[in-house]
């Protein structure tokens, strides 16, 4: 290999292996987000837990090998177009496409690391992740009690605890104001237990010491002074007392966990029988084997024909800049994976065989590529994709002012007052640059989300039969929830491209030889930031919460769910006002109707039942603003029962009872927080806790639609003194640490979000840890820069 070739086969390598970072890391993040919900309650060791974090990677090279590659050529000839170096060869009589052995040989060996990604490791790291997980789920012990929430884990029986002390995981815990109802069908009881009513039989105990059983799924009670209370079969009413009881409280075990196409976790040996040896198996298993076998053999040879497209791009774009490459590579990806992804569908569908579906994009890229190579040296080529970004550049700041111009102004401005907190010269220079990266950046990354999102369910709408159009009406909708999501990285990124390239260009010294020190440089783009982050806070309240609604109804139809307005899970069972607890089998919100109804009034400060009404119906009047109970009865006790009320045949009105019907709505529509403004999560919150349902991963939420927004301001902050310090690297070496910081992020805010909803950390904690951190953080860089 000589020189040239060693030289731009060094240069590809390392721009390659920051573009499959980049490209991997927006892969792997969505993809491993849900295991810190793993990594907090699972009771597995942290080393089983990591080795699940490690198995997600594999599923992301597949796609951002090919990827890398592209964004390599790229990066690499565009930089030695735009340095004069290809116009420096073709002077000296060496042609422009003698770059492509080394490439070419990069490909194939970016080919091979696909090739070994898509066919072995992929589905082994599937298959071996769900297997793990499914160890973790079935070692685990479901029964995670929280404190005022009912309990309704354990097969016909309805717990609520009103105070759960923190303990350590396995050890023994110590619960207060236990309520427990057995509910169990009078066919399913036991020998003892037939004489009992067809009502609940509740246990009220104001201690228990709870041992979890972490082998038989289940947990020892140890009740303290506890009360049971029920109606047998012949109208007595039983009451029995007991220093110390125990009890049982067996917990369901999850199902397990399973990827949405089988055929994912299949070995590539295996997946070509199924998809061609196999005869018994269903058509529609056997046509999915064969799309999953044609896209894994087709997709390594992405990295050479994107390679080959990439070379005449990369040499022909000579004032775009290495940015300018990663949109131009995210470009070329959104086209080959929506090929490849329409193609599969139109393939599953029967329509194509897929034999020639998944090699299409392949083909078209072949076609494209030695089309565009063999004018290559043609004369009178043009930068097109130069120009157009030259001109999304000049949009934004003056024509008629160079940075040359700008420094001697600021050089000789002694004739007009000098007013540092308006906008200036500096400024307006500065902020162009800022707007126009993040910009760029910005859509980058949605459209980025966008293309791997479509291709991961589109298997799941061509199942169920969703169209094109409605896909991308789902896509539509999502771009909200995507640019809250990226626009704090886009600001990160952009701060380091900025100084990065005015650092490289020697600005910065040009700057601060006119007496522009390093804070007045930041300024600006601290304002931004925080401008930015007051106009987040306002996009979430106002138009993501109605855009998440939209999606989520879309996505559901994708998963093939049945239709539904988000209704409330099953509340049958309603901690009321003042100590009361509500039961009933039925609610009906327009007649405003309950049936087989029963009320329990609970002493607070001994934890025993005082008063029990039950009935067959109870309704709202309008008139009497009360509810009227008919055909029931009524107990008021202590140690045995002091007063009994039987009204069968007539109506009771309580005037104790102040919850109204809206109380008890449970077909009530309820929206998930994401889906909610602050206010509205604020009126749920208070709803449900005083129906007592849990509350703490919703008063997690809530703080985030604060904190979230302000985390633009804070990685403008974080990026400043990064900028000043790696700015003679240039614009790509800010874009990796900006993903290293926005990746050490992303893992405190999930890590801090998950110990909050284990109640390990509170609400407010939990949502404002990372931001506090990485402020004080940012802060501190910021105060030791060099002005």
């Amino acid at each position: 290999m000589r020189i040239l070739s060693r030289t731009i086969f060094r240069e590809l390598f390392l721009n390659a292996m920051l573009g499959i970072t980049l490209f991997g890391s927006v892969l792997y993040l969505p993809l491993a987000t849900n295991l810190f919900a793993v990594l907090v309650n699972s009771s597995g060791p942290p080393r089983t837990v990591a080795y699940l974090f490690a198995l997600v990677l594999p599923q992301a090279l597949p796609p951002a090998i090919p990827l890398g590659v592209l964004a390599g050529v790229l990066l690499t000839l565009s930089r030695m177009s735009a340095d004069g170096e290809i116009t420096a060869m073709r002077a000296a009589g060496v042609s422009g496409r003698r770059v492509i052995p080394p490439i070419l040989l990069f490909g194939f060996l970016g080919m091979l690391a696909a090739g070994t990604a898509s066919l072995w490791l992929t589905p082994w790291s599937i298959f071996e992740r769900y297997h793990v997980l499914n160890q973790l789920i079935a070692t685990q012990l479901t029964a995670n009690v929280q404190a005022r929430v009912f309990a309704e884990q354990f097969p016909d029986q309805i717990l609520y605890v009103g105070d759960v002390p923190p303990a350590a995981p396995g050890a023994v815990v110590r619960w207060r104001n236990v309520f427990l109802a057995d509910v169990t069908p009078p066919d399913r009881r036991g020998p003892g237990e037939a004489e009992r009513g067809e009502d609940p039989w509740v246990v009220l105990a104001p201690e228990a010491l709870a041992v979890p059983d972490n082998v038989n799924n289940r947990i020892q009670l140890s009740l303290k002074n506890s009360s049971t209370y029920g109606l047998g079969k012949d109208a007595n009413y039983d009451i029995s007392r007991d220093a110390h009881k125990d009890q049982m409280l067996q917990a369901q075990r999850p199902g397990e966990k399973a990827p949405s196409r089988p055929t994912q976790e299949m070995d590539t040996g295996p997946l070509y029988k199924l998809a061609y040896k196999n005869r018994t198996e269903d058509k529609a298993r056997i046509l999915e084997a064969r799309v999953e076998l044609h896209q894994r053999l087709a997709l390594p040879f992405a990295c050479i024909l994107l390679a080959i497209v990439g070379v005449p791009l990369g040499i022909t774009t000579r004032r775009g800049g290495k940015s300018s490459a990663v949109v131009l590579t995210v470009t070329l990806a959104f086209l080959y994976y929506i090929g490849m992804a329409s193609l599969s569908k139109i393939a599953r569908q029967g329509t194509l065989p897929a034999e020639i579906a998944g090699w299409i994009p392949n083909l078209a890229f072949a076609l494209l590529g030695l089309a565009m190579l063999a004018r290559l040296e043609s004369p009178g080529d043009h930068d097109y994709w130069g120009r157009f970004v030259t001109f999304l550049r000049s949009a934004g700041r003056s024509p008629k002012r160079a940075p040359v111009g700008m420094l001697d102004n600021l050089r000789g401005r002694s004739w007009t007052p000098r007013f540092s907190l308006l906008a200036q010269i500096v400024d307006t220079y500065l902020l162009s640059g800022f707007v126009f990266y993040f910009v760029l950046w910005l859509v980058s990354f949605v459209l980025m989300y966008h293309v791997f999102t479509f291709f991961d369910i589109l298997g799941e709408a061509i199942k169920h039969n969703v169209s094109m159009p409605r896909m991308l009406t789902y896509h539509f909708f999502l771009t909200a929830r995507l640019v809250y999501w990226f626009a704090p990285v886009a600001v990160l990124a952009s701060v380091l491209v900025v100084f990065g390239v005015l650092g490289k260009n020697n600005e910065v010294t040009a700057f601060k030889a006119c007496g522009v020190s390093s804070y007045r440089l930041a300024a600006p783009i601290l304002i931004a930031g925080a401008l930015l982050s007051a106009a987040l806070f306002v996009f979430d309240y106002r138009w993501v919460p109605a855009a998440d609604r939209r999606q989520e109804e879309i996505y559901a139809e994708i998963k093939g769910k049945a239709a539904q307005t988000f209704a409330r899970a099953d509340r049958r069972w309603i901690f009321g006002l003042h100590n009361r607890i509500f039961f009933f089998k039925y609610f009906d919100p327009e007649q405003k109707v309950m049936l087989g109804v029963n009320v329990y009034e609970i002493d607070g400060s001994h934890f025993r039942l005082i008063k029990h009404i039950s009935a067959e119906r109870a309704r709202w009047s309008q008139e009497l603003d009360k509810w009227v109970f008919e055909n029931g009865w009524s107990r008021e006790m202590a140690d045995h029962v002091n007063k009994y009320d039987n009204f069968a045949g007539s109506t009771r009105t309580f005037a104790e009872l102040e919850e109204k019907p809206d109380y008890f709505d449970i077909d009530k529509g309820v929206k998930p927080s994401l889906q909610m403004n602050y206010r509205e999560l604020q009126a749920e919150i208070a709803d449900l806790k005083q129906s007592g349902f849990d509350t703490v991963a919703l008063q997690v939420q809530l703080q985030k639609k604060f904190s979230l927004p302000l985390f633009a301001l804070i990685l403008a902050i974080v990026a400043v003194p990064f900028a000043f310090q790696s700015g003679y690297r240039g614009a790509m070496a800010g874009v990796g640490i900006s993903f290293g910081i926005f990746i050490a992020y992303w893992a405190a805010d999930k890590w801090s979000e998950q110990l909050g909803v284990s109640n390990l950390l509170s609400p407010m904690v939990a949502a404002w840890s990372p931001d506090l951190i990485f402020s004080l953080f940012g802060l501190y860089f910021l105060a030791r820069m060099r002005t």
